[in-house]
C-alpha cells in the first residue's frame, strides 16, 4: 500500500459486509479501526482467514445474539483456525425492516430473501403477516436487500434499517424484530499475543475438549471454575466432527488471566483437558465490573502459595494462629 515519508500505511480490517451491516456498525466502535482501510468480505471464514494470512491486520465477526444464542458458523472457526486472539467485544442492537423495490406492496410478497439469523429473529412477525411467504437464505443482511436488484425470484427482503441510504427501496414495514430488545455482541480478532492489560471488566474466552466420553466428564470440567470462584457467562458445546459424542466447549469467563482465580481455573483445565485452547482475555462491552466472593482475591492465593512455600522450606506451620482474609 502506497504511503508518503511521513505517514504510515494504513491497517486493514476485515468484516462481514457490505457496506451497511451490522458488522460494519461493530467495526466503527473499534477505536484502532478509526480511519484505516476496512476490507469487505463474505463470510467469517473469509474475514479470519484475512487476519492469519496477514492480509487484515484484525478482523470483526458476530459471536452471539440475545435471542438467537452463539453463532456457531464463528464459534468453530475460532476453534479450529490457530493463531487467532479475541482483543475486544463490541454490542450493537438489532432490528430489522422489510423492503422491497420500488412500487411492491406488502400483499404481492410471496418470497422474502433474508440472512437465516435475521429472519429467526423476525419468524413471528413475518408468519404473522406473511403466514404463506417462503424464504431464500442470503450471505448478509445488507446482500438480502442487493439481490432484489440482481435477481426477481424475491418480493421482498428483510435488512437493517440504515439500508436506504445505499439502495432505492420501499420500507414495507419498520421494527419487524421479535424482540425490540435484540443485541449481537461482536468480537475484535487478531494475531497479536499481547494480552490487553485487566481492566476490573473483563472476560476470558477459550475452548475445552472433554478428553473422555464418561458420566462426570463435563462436571469436572465446570468444577475447574466453580471451585475457584470464577463464573461462565457462557458455556456452549459444538461436535469435534471426528465421531459421535465427542464436543468441545466454547466458554466465557468472569475476569482476566492475570487475575489469581482465573489463572488457577485455566490450569486446572489445561491439567484436565489437554485440548484447550486460550483465545483471549479482553474488556467487556458493558465495562460491568466482575463481582467474586473475596475468599477468591488475589492476596488469598498468595497467601496460599506462601503457606505452602515455607512448609516446603521446613518452616513452622503457623497459619493457624494468622487470622484469615478469606473471612
Amino acid at each position: 500500500m502506497a504511503q508518503t515519508r511521513d505517514t504510515a500505511p494504513l491497517r486493514t480490517y476485515s468484516y462481514l459486509g457490505p457496506r451497511g451491516t451490522f458488522t460494519e456498525a461493530a467495526l466503527a466502535q473499534v477505536p484502532e479501526a478509526v480511519g484505516q482501510s476496512w476490507r469487505s468480505v463474505n463470510n467469517v471464514g473469509e474475514a479470519l482467514g484475512d487476519v492469519i494470512a496477514g492480509r487484515s491486520d484484525g478482523a470483526v465477526i458476530a459471536i452471539e445474539n440475545s435471542i438467537e444464542g452463539g453463532v456457531s458458523v464463528a464459534q468453530d472457526a475460532l476453534a479450529t483456525m490457530p493463531g487467532l486472539r479475541i482483543v475486544g467485544e463490541y454490542l450493537v442492537s438489532v432490528n430489522f425492516v422489510l423492503v422491497a423495490r420500488r412500487g411492491t406492496r406488502l400483499e404481492d410478497v410471496k418470497v422474502v430473501n433474508a440472512h437465516p439469523v435475521a429472519y429467526a429473529q423476525c419468524h413471528q412477525w413475518m408468519d404473522a403477516t406473511l403466514p404463506d411467504h417462503g424464504h431464500i437464505p442470503a450471505t448478509s443482511n445488507v446482500a438480502a436487500a442487493s439481490a432484489l436488484f440482481e435477481t426477481e425470484l424475491a418480493d421482498a427482503a428483510i435488512a437493517p434499517p440504515g439500508i436506504v441510504d445505499s439502495y432505492d427501496v420501499d420500507v414495507l414495514a419498520e421494527a419487524i424484530g421479535d424482540n425490540p430488545n435484540a443485541v449481537t455482541r461482536f468480537l475484535h480478532v487478531s494475531r497479536t499475543t499481547r494480552i490487553p492489560e485487566p481492566t476490573g471488566a473483563d472476560k476470558t474466552s477459550l475452548v475445552a475438549e472433554l478428553p473422555v466420553d464418561r458420566a462426570g466428564a463435563l462436571l469436572e470440567l465446570l468444577q475447574q471454575f466453580s471451585t475457584r470462584g470464577v463464573n461462565m457467562s457462557l458455556i456452549e458445546s459444538r461436535p469435534i466432527g471426528d465421531e459421535l459424542g465427542r464436543y468441545r466447549f466454547i466458554i466465557d469467563a468472569d475476569g482476566h488471566i492475570s487475575d489469581e482465580r482465573v489463572a488457577d481455573a485455566l490450569l486446572g483445565v489445561r491439567r484436565f483437558s489437554p485440548g484447550v485452547m486460550f483465545l483471549g482475555s479482553y474488556p467487556r462491552a458493558d465495562k460491568s465490573p466482575i463481582v467474586f466472593d473475596e475468599k477468591y482475591s488475589d492476596d488469598v492465593f498468595a497467601d496460599a502459595r506462601d503457606w505452602l512455600r515455607g512448609l516446603l522450606a521446613g518452616e513452622s506451620d503457623v497459619s493457624s494462629a494468622q487470622p484469615s482474609r478469606a473471612g
